[in-house]
């Protein structure tokens, strides 16, 4: 679910870092740095990289076409392979199979079935596409605010790591605690107060 969807999940991040000017033009060299490219290595199992709002299969952020109004807006992509365990099962016993019938022997060593998955899930990795996710991301430079459309955990850490790499700035993930301490408008004394705020326990 992204950014036009009739229902969206989110998350909200608080930027630490700045660029030095002119910003625009850091952003874009950051982007098409890390832009996604397809998978290249048949063996590998996933790719990751930003890729373009409005044509995400065709990543181009020449022209300064990821700013609307104020925001950077982009996407990041996620290409992973993901070979169901039942596709998996019926390769992997035909391998043993076909080892078994080929040595004349009633049964594999344990070093015999690791390496028999190994060669399996390299030969379906070869073979399988890789399905897309896109991600969008709106960034309020100015602010500091920058808005994730999911909650997937693994998605988050994605785009947390691929962040740093790019931009060279932190994310720092919003939820009730980080939102108060970062208010602007909350006095030093309810900030010290925050400080010392330690987690409640409602069950042993």
């Amino acid at each position: 679910m992204g950014l036009l969807s009739s229902s969206v999940s989110l998350t909200r991040y608080r930027v630490e870092g700045q660029f030095p000017d002119p910003v625009i033009d850091s952003v874009t060299g950051a982007l098409a740095k890390n832009m996604f490219t397809e998978i290249e290595d048949p063996a590998a199992s996933k790719a990751m990289g930003w890729t373009s709002f409005t044509d995400p299969y065709r990543p181009d952020f020449s022209g300064s076409s990821f700013i609307i109004d104020t925001l950077f807006v982009f996407s990041l992509r996620i290409d992973k392979k993901s070979i169901p365990s039942k596709v998996f099962k019926k390769h992997y016993t035909m391998e043993v199979a076909r080892q078994l019938a080929e040595s004349g022997r009633q049964f594999l060593s344990r070093e015999e079935k690791t390496a028999a998955r190994e060669h399996v899930m390299t030969v379906l990795q070869t073979r399988m596409p890789a399905t897309p996710n896109l991600y969008d991301v709106v960034w309020n430079y100015e602010r500091q605010q920058l808005w994730f459309f999911s909650n997937l955990k693994s998605a988050n850490e994605d785009l947390e790591t691929l962040f740093v790499r790019s931009f060279r700035m932190s994310l720092i993930r919003l939820f009730p605690y980080t939102a108060a301490f970062f208010n602007p408008d909350l006095p030093d004394t309810g900030r010290d107060v925050l400080a010392k705020i330690t987690p409640t326990r409602f069950v042993e």
